[in-house]
């Protein structure tokens, strides 16, 4: 009797499992052209955190998949503290389009 409980709670947890979509960024075609860049993979790095961000609410104790979030959200930081001193203005439309900073570093 409990494990039928069980197995409907779980059902439930499912069900509520909310998707994010995902706003692509970067056109198709330049997609396709240009994996490697910066802002591929500051786009993706940021999908990534979405993802793992609506996991994180149904999952609140899951503590390897948080140390891999830190570890991506370090990764993006980098990537970006990069973008802003090789091209500011890059940056700053970047940051404008992913909408995740609120206020902006200052420039040296």
């Amino acid at each position: 009797m409990v494990k039928n409980s069980r197995k409907s709670m779980v059902k439930n947890s499912r069900k509520s499992m909310v998707k994010n979509p995902r706003i692509p960024i970067l056109p198709q075609k330049e997609k396709e052209e240009n994996k490697g860049s910066v802002e591929f993979q500051i786009c993706s790095f940021t999908n990534r955190i979405d993802k793992l961000d609506s996991h994180f609410k149904l999952h609140k104790k899951d503590l390897l998949s948080e140390r891999g979030l830190q570890k991506i959200v370090g990764k993006r930081q980098r990537l970006l503290a990069y973008l802003l001193k090789k091209d500011p203005i890059r940056y700053k439309e970047l940051i404008n389009k992913l909408n995740i900073r609120e206020t902006e570093p200052e420039t040296s």
